[in-house]
């Protein structure tokens, strides 16, 4: 049998692991510095948790996972899709981590202490179609604040995307809205009932274009006359809104939290650029206020969809039966800004540093040394292995150089009675004889 793994899924090797941990090590030293703690949840959700919290087609999407046994017992009806899934499915693996996050909340409500400022960085499936930047077993790292209505929250979650991106060394764009403003322009449109699906066509506006959009709204009986006010919305500025939402409440609403972020932010200059994107709309049904989505900034030439995005949600936890709590969060698409880095030869040559010194033994007894000297560099931090078999001098070297270890240490009877090894630099070809401590003391350098 020819081994392959499932489409839209990845193996990693050492080197990109050791990138990958970088990364999150970054996003996660940010998380923690904002004051966020983590947690995990379990790969598999119930499908009653997730189904109909990311519309019809993050439904679509969801990988759902067969029941053990005899699932096919008695009479079940193998024409009918979703009704046989339900029958013969009852768990999924995740979509995303604000579902599951919710419905921790929930669960354990009367051991977290609100506001509750969580991250977590935990891998999610989607069946989704694979292609550049996107896959179906991705990881996602996810902060979120629960049980505080303040825009002061959105405003520091907007500082912690400029910090990650500014430690890792590359300009994004941060875009922000608010679904407030467009329930707004479904209601001056006159069709307040209409939001999701004017939200689902504009939000493919920078794919599909005006023509598309305008073609996507007709299927759901949008005409002509309201779609030239939606137009007219695209065209209008932020500063001019208040005309266009003269009529409209919700959409006043919306232009005020989006100013009151501006505004918190003031005082805090970001390195990044952000935007009031009035075209925004994320997909996700959920979101009810402030919404985020960042990209990569234009003049770096990438070619890579967003690689953060998130927003307020007034009640996600309401679905499970705890009303009230009110919830903003962000997440970064770790997959997409691990290909950033690496298209932009961004990650730093000690992200991928392993071993520092290996060991090199003649004979049986320099193997005995070998682990007594080994124990104490280790001690002192140094990323130490020695070479187990007792093969010729050149074929461990060449395993060093394969191996990209910067350090050798060669022992023989001589070094043994010396009580030192003779270490060689392999990049500049110098070699000394040292003791175990005078290497320390190099190597810890």
């Amino acid at each position: 049998m020819k081994p392959s793994i499932p489409k839209g899924t990845r193996d990693f090797s050492p080197e990109q692991v050791a990138k990958r941990n970088y990364l999150f090590d970054t996003i996660k030293k940010v998380f923690t510095l904002y004051g966020f703690q983590p947690i995990e949840t379990p790969t598999m959700e119930n499908l009653s948790t997730l189904t109909g919290k990311y519309g019809e087609e993050g439904d679509q999407l969801l990988f759902k996972v067969l029941n053990s046994g005899d699932f096919l017992r008695g009479e079940k009806d193998l024409t009918n899709y979703k009704k046989l899934t339900t029958q013969i499915a009852e768990k999924g693996l995740r979509y995303d981590l604000t579902i599951p996050f919710a419905r921790y909340v929930v669960m354990h409500q009367n051991d977290i202490t609100f506001p509750f400022r969580r991250y977590q960085i935990q891998p999610v499936w989607r069946g989704d179609n694979p292609q550049h930047g996107r896959y179906r077993e991705f990881y996602q790292c996810d902060a979120d604040i629960v049980g505080s209505d303040s825009l002061l929250n959105e405003a520091e979650l907007v500082q912690i995307y400029d910090e990650v991106f500014r430690q890792l060394g590359f300009q994004v764009l941060i875009k922000i809205n608010n679904r407030k403003i467009l329930q707004g322009l479904a209601e001056v449109v006159g069709l307040p009932d209409k939001m999701l699906d004017i939200t689902i066509a504009i939000d493919k506006l920078d794919k599909i274009g005006e023509q598309g959009v305008k073609e996507e709204l007709a299927t759901k009986g949008i005409g002509e006359t309201q779609f030239e006010l939606i137009k007219q919305f695209f065209q209008t500025k932020f500063e001019n809104l208040h005309t266009f939402f003269a009529d409209s409440a919700t959409g006043k609403q919306g232009i005020a939290e989006i100013q009151a972020v501006l505004d918190f932010l003031q005082a805090t200059p970001l390195q990044n650029s952000l935007q009031i994107d009035l075209t925004l709309a994320r997909g996700l049904n959920y979101y009810t206020g402030c919404i985020f989505e960042v990209k990569v900034a234009t003049e770096l030439n990438v070619k890579m969809g967003s690689i953060g995005g998130g927003g307020r949600y007034d009640d996600l936890t309401g679905t499970f039966g705890l009303k009230g709590i009110s919830g903003v969060g962000i997440s970064f698409g770790a997959d997409r800004i691990y290909d950033v880095l690496q298209e932009l030869n961004l990650f730093p040559t000690n992200a991928t540093q392993g071993t520092q010194l290996i060991l090199l033994c003649f004979d049986a007894a320099a193997q005995q040394y070998a682990m007594q000297e080994t124990k104490k560099l280790r001690a002192a931090g140094i990323k130490t292995e020695v070479y187990a078999d007792l093969a010729k001098v050149k074929k461990q070297l060449d395993y060093a150089n394969k191996r990209q270890i910067p350090f050798v240490a060669l022992i023989g009877s001589e070094e043994i009675a010396q009580n030192k090894m003779t270490l060689k630099d392999m990049q500049k070809g110098e070699q000394s004889k040292l003791s175990t401590e005078e290497i320390i003391g190099l190597l810890a350098k």
